[in-house]
Order: structure tokens, then C-alpha cells, then sequence
């Protein structure tokens, strides 16, 4: 089964359509996505905790990182041992408010959806690591959140030495959206950091995006929840979910349709 890819700027307003008019939060389409990564990488079906529980979950700034975050909370739910590396939190413009009984009565304290991802995860005893080099000597399988479909490069720090240290280790790998480093469009930068990373799993989020023409791998696609209406606009296959599976495994050789 092969699945047609959506560009970037097409997932971004599939993305913008999902919020304004489909009714969905930030905090829902994350926990979506972070519930299917979860349900892709190991978890029985490419990782089982007997292969070994500590996973490494490695979060970017944007929101592929906020996935990697609700990613390591269900990992941890599952039995597992997850441990977060999040070098360089973002500032997300969609933020939600709260009350806090701190604040003058009718101001509102402004928490991003990721800091209330961070305190989940906190409430769960799953540490943030600071040092990379050093989780990854004992991480028996990686989950790389660090860079979705809107990347474009170039790298810069602390990534490009992050990047290389996965790409040369041999911690197996799954995904989000896009094999960290790569464009979205041509796959693999031609030299540096990441131009030989391949990873043993992807996940496509929504659909797949063009790059993954290049990949070569076990390829899963997480989207169950789009409606006949988006589905319909964007030109998307609509894969069939077993049972109450949220991913599905497919081939890597989708169509362009851009």
C-alpha cells in the first residue's frame, strides 16, 4: 500500500483548517500525534520492553517536539523508561490561559502547551536529561522529535552535533514526520550532519510528505482522526485502521501529489 504525499505548505493548512474550522486545540492534534508515535515505535511491534525499556526521546522547539513529549508520557503509561532530551524549548504563539489563584483577580497566566506537557511528564517521575551524549550510551531505542515538516534548514546549535550522534550510533530510531535534518521536500542534505541518517522507523503524521520517496524503512502513517471533508480537500488517501489502532504500516514509495 502506497500513500500520496501532501507538501509542507499543504499540511500547514490542513493543520490551520483542523483549528480554525474543524474545532480542534494544539493540545488535541499533539496528543493525536504523540498517542500514534507512541503506538508506532515499539511498542509491540518494533520495540517490545523485552528488547529493552529506555527510550530516549529527543524534542525540538517546535510542535514535532511537543508530539516527542506526549510520545515519552504514553511510553512511560506503557511500561517503559523514558527520558527526555530538550535542548532548546520554543515559544508557540497558540498558547491556552488558566486562572491562577496567584494573579489578580481577571488576569490570566499564559502556560504553553508544551510547558504543561513538560509538567505531565514531570508528574511522572520522566526526567529531562541535560547531557545528550551521555543518555545515549544507555538509551536502547531513540525517538527523534526533533524536526517536523516545516524544516528547511540549515542546522544550527546544538543540532548539528545532536544530529550527527544519531546518525552514527547504533540506537535504533523512529522518526516523526521527517528524518530529523532532512528537507521535506529532497530527503537527505547532499553532505553534513545527517546526510547518511536513516532510521529504522518513520512515522508520517496526517500523510506522508514528499521526502519520504527517499526513505527506505518501516514506514507507518498516524491519522485517524481527519473528517471525509479534509481528507476530500487535500487529495489524501484514507487508509484503512485496524481495529483500534491510531497507525498504520505502509509503503514508501508515495505519490507526489503536490
Amino acid at each position: 500500500m502506497s500513500l500520496k504525499a501532501i507538501s509542507a505548505k499543504d499540511a500547514a493548512s490542513l493543520d490551520k483548517d483542523l483549528m480554525e474550522m474543524g474545532g480542534w486545540s494544539l493540545d488535541q492534534l499533539m496528543e493525536l500525534a504523540g498517542l500514534s508515535v507512541s503506538q508506532a515505535g515499539m511498542f509491540y511491534r518494533l520495540h517490545p520492553p523485552s528488547a529493552g525499556k529506555n527510550v530516549l526521546v529527543v524534542c525540538g522547539p517546535g510542535n514535532n517536539g511537543g508530539d516527542g513529549l506526549v510520545a515519552a508520557r504514553h511510553l512511560a503509561q506503557y511500561g517503559y523508561t523514558p527520558s527526555v532530551y530538550y535542548p532548546k524549548e520554543g515559544k508557540n504563539e497558540l498558547y491556552q490561559a488558566s486562572h491562577s489563584r496567584d494573579l489578580p483577580i481577571g488576569k490570566k497566566l499564559i502556560i504553553s502547551p508544551q510547558q504543561r506537557l513538560k509538567t505531565q511528564l514531570q508528574n511522572l517521575s520522566v526526567p529531562f536529561v541535560p547531557d545528550f551524549t551521555e543518555a545515549l550510551k544507555s538509551a536502547d531505542f531513540l525517538v527523534d522529535a526533533i524536526f517536523g515538516f516545516s524544516f528547511g534548514g540549515p542546522l544550527r546549535d546544538p543540532f548539528p552535533s545532536i544530529i550527527s550522534q544519531i546518525e552514527s550510533s547504533s540506537v535504533p530510531v523512529l522518526s516523526v514526520d521527517a528524518p530529523s535534518s532532512w528537507d521535506v521536500q529532497s530527503g537527505p542534505p547532499k553532505e553534513g550532519p545527517g546526510s547518511k541518517f536513516m532510521p529504522e522507523a518513520l512515522i508520517s503524521l496526517t500523510a506522508p510528505k514528499p521526502c519520504v520517496k527517499y526513505y527506505r524503512g518501516r514506514h507507518f502513517v498516524g491519522g485517524r482522526f481527519l473528517t471525509k471533508s479534509i481528507v476530500e480537500k487535500y487529495g489524501l488517501d484514507c487508509p484503512d485502521y485496524p481495529g483500534i489502532d491510531q497507525i498504520v504500516e505502509a509503503g514508501v514509495d508515495a505519490e507526489g501529489r503536490l
